[in-house]
C-alpha cells in the first residue's frame, strides 16, 4: 500500500500549480499572484524541509524518496522561493501572463522534485522533459522583447537534440542491462563498462543533464537564454536548475561504480573545456547577465571535478557546491532584477556608483563576486577547496591546476565588475536604487549565509556526507 506522506511536497505543489491554473482563467491581477505565490512557495519549502529524513519507495519500486533526495528537493524548493522573492517587481512579464508564470514556475519546481527521486530510465527521461517544457515556455514570457522568443526556441532546439540522444543513450543502458531500473543498472553494468555498446550508452544518456547543466558542448543555448529570459526565470535556471542536475547527474554517473577510466577522462575533458570556454568567453561580455551564463558554463565545469573523481569526498563536495551556486547565483540576480528598470537588461557599465546608490547590494554583489572567484573567506571558496581536495585524493593533481588558473582567469571578469560598482562613477547623475526592508533584509541574509557557510562548512558537509553515501 502507497504511503502518501511520502509525497505531501509534491501533491502541495501541484495543487500550487492547480490554483495558478484556476486563476488563470480570470483577468489579471499581478499582486493578488505574487502574494499567493510568496505564500505559497514558503509553505512549500516548509513542507520540504519537513519531509527531510522520509524514507521509503513509491509507485512499484519507480519513486525513492531518501535523504539523498530530500534535501536536493529543499534546496530545489530554496530556489523556488527565492524567484519568486524577485517577483515583486515582474515587469519583465505582461500583467495578463503572470498567472501563467507561476503556474509553469510551480510546474517546473514539481518536475524537478519527482526528477531528483526517480530511479527509473522512463520516469527520469519524462520528469526531466516536464520541467524543460515549462522553461521553454517560461523563457517566451519575456515581454516587449523579440530576444524572448529566439532564444526560447534555440532552447527548445538544443533541449530536444540532446534529449534525444539521451533517450537513445537510455536505449543502450536498458538492454545492456536488461531492466529500467538503476538498482539492477549499478548491479549489472559496472561489471561491463569496458564493453563499447556500455560506454557508449552511458555517455549518450549524460547529454541531457549536461544540457541542464550547461556543460560543454550542450551549453551553446545558455547566453542567449539567460539574457533573453525574464530575470526572475534567469535566477531560476541559474540556481533550482542546475541543483536538480547535479542531483541527477551524480545519480547516473554512479551507475558506472568508478569502474571505467574512459568515462572518467571523457567526464574530465568535458570539464577542462567547460571551465575554458566559460571564463574565456566570459572576458568579451558587457551585458552582466551574459557575463552571468559564461560563468555558469565555467562552474559547471568545476562541479564536474567533483563529480568525475568518484568518491564519496567527490559526491559530498558536488553537493556542497551546488549550495554554493544557489546562494551566489541568486544575489547576482537579485541585483540585476534591483538594479535595471523596467524589466531591461543592463550593462556592467550601468552599476556604476552601486555602492553609492544601494550600499547593502554593492556587499551582497561584491561577497557574490569573491566567492564565485573562490576568494576566503566566502563560500565559494570553500566549495572549491572540497572539490580540488577530492580530486587530487584521486590523483588528478594535473587537473586541478588547470582548475586553478581558470580561476585566476575568472578574477579579470569579476573583478571588471566589482570596479565598475565600486570605483567608477554614472556619467550621469543616477538616482538611488529604491531596496524595501524585505529585499534588505533578503540581502543581509544571503551575505550571512555566504560568510557563515564559508567559515562554518561542516554541518553541510557532514549532510551531504551522509546524503550521498546512499545515492543508489
Amino acid at each position: 500500500m502507497t504511503n502518501w506522506t511520502l509525497f505531501v511536497p509534491e501533491l502541495y505543489t501541484l495543487a500550487m500549480a492547480g490554483v495558478f491554473f484556476f486563476r488563470t482563467l480570470g483577468g489579471p491581477r499581478p499582486q493578488q499572484d505574487y502574494a499567493i505565490a510568496l505564500i505559497m512557495s514558503a509553505v512549500g519549502l516548509s513542507l520540504a524541509v519537513w519531509a527531510v529524513g522520509s524514507e521509503g519507495i513509491l509507485f512499484n519500486d519507480v519513486y525513492r524518496v531518501d535523504l539523498y533526495s530530500q534535501v536536493f528537493k529543499v534546496l530545489v524548493y530554496i530556489g523556488f522561493f527565492l524567484a519568486v522573492c524577485l517577483c515583486g517587481d515582474l515587469s519583465g512579464v505582461d500583467e495578463n501572463r503572470h498567472s501563467e508564470f507561476y503556474l509553469l514556475l510551480a510546474i517546473c519546481t514539481l518536475a524537478m522534485m519527482l526528477l531528483v527521486s526517480c530511479v527509473h530510465l522512463l520516469a527520469i527521461y519524462i520528469a526531466l522533459e516536464l520541467s524543460s517544457y515549462s522553461l521553454y515556455v517560461l523563457v517566451y514570457l519575456r515581454k516587449g522583447s523579440e530576444k524572448g522568443l529566439e532564444s526560447a526556441l534555440k532552447y527548445f532546439i538544443i533541449g530536444a537534440a540532446s534529449s534525444a540522444v539521451m533517450l537513445f543513450g537510455f536505449a543502450l543502458l536498458y538492454g545492456s542491462g536488461q531492466s529500467a531500473y538503476l538498482a539492477d543498472l549499478v548491479a549489472e553494468l559496472p561489471g561491463r563498462i569496458r564493453e563499447p555498446v556500455v560506454l557508449i550508452g552511458f555517455l549518450l544518456a549524460l547529454s541531457g543533464f549536461f544540457f541542464k547543466l550547461a556543460v560543454f558542448p550542450f551549453h551553446f543555448w545558455a547566453p542567449d537564454v539567460y539574457e533573453g529570459a525574464p530575470h526572475q526565470v534567469s535566477s531560476y535556471i541559474a540556481t533550482a536548475s542546475k541543483v536538480a542536475a547535479i542531483a541527477v547527474l551524480m545519480r547516473m554517473v554512479a551507475l558506472s561504480g568508478g569502474a571505467s577510466d574512459r568515462l572518467a577522462w571523457f567526464l574530465i575533458v568535458l570539464s577542462v573545456i567547460s571551465m575554458t570556454v566559460g571564463n574565456l568567453a566570459a572576458i568579451a561580455q558587457k551585458d552582466l547577465k551574459r557575463l552571468l551564463a559564461f560563468s555558469s558554463v565555467a562552474h559547471a565545469g568545476y562541479v564536474m571535478i567533483g563529480i568525475l573523481s568518484l568518491n564519496a569526498l567527490g559526491y559530498s563536495s558536488a553537493v556542497f557546491y551546488g549550495l554554493s551556486l544557489l546562494i551566489m547565483k541568486f544575489t547576482c540576480f537579485l541585483i540585476v532584477v534591483k538594479a535595471s528598470e523596467g524589466g531591461r537588461n543592463i550593462d556592467i557599465s550601468q552599476l556604476a556608483g552601486l555602492h553609492k546608490r544601494a550600499p547593502v547590494l554593492a556587499l551582497a554583489l561584491l561577497l557574490a563576486l569573491f566567492g564565485l572567484a573562490g576568494i576566503p573567506p566566502t563560500i565559494g571558496f570553500t566549495a572549491k577547496l572540497l572539490i580540488f581536495t577530492a580530486a587530487m585524493k584521486q590523483g588528478l593533481l594535473w587537473l586541478v591546476f588547470i582548475a586553478m588558473l581558470n580561476v585566476v582567469i575568472s578574477l579579470y571578469y569579476y573583478l571588471q565588475v566589482l570596479k565598475a560598482a565600486y570605483f567608477i562613477e554614472p556619467a550621469e547623475p543616477a538616482p538611488a536604487i529604491a531596496v524595501s526592508m524585505p529585499i534588505k533584509l533578503l540581502a543581509l541574509l544571503l551575505i550571512a549565509s555566504m560568510l557563515y557557510f564559508g567559515i562554518y562548512p561542516q554541518q553541510v558537509i557532514t549532510l551531504a556526507g551522509a546524503m550521498t553515501g546512499g545515492i543508489l
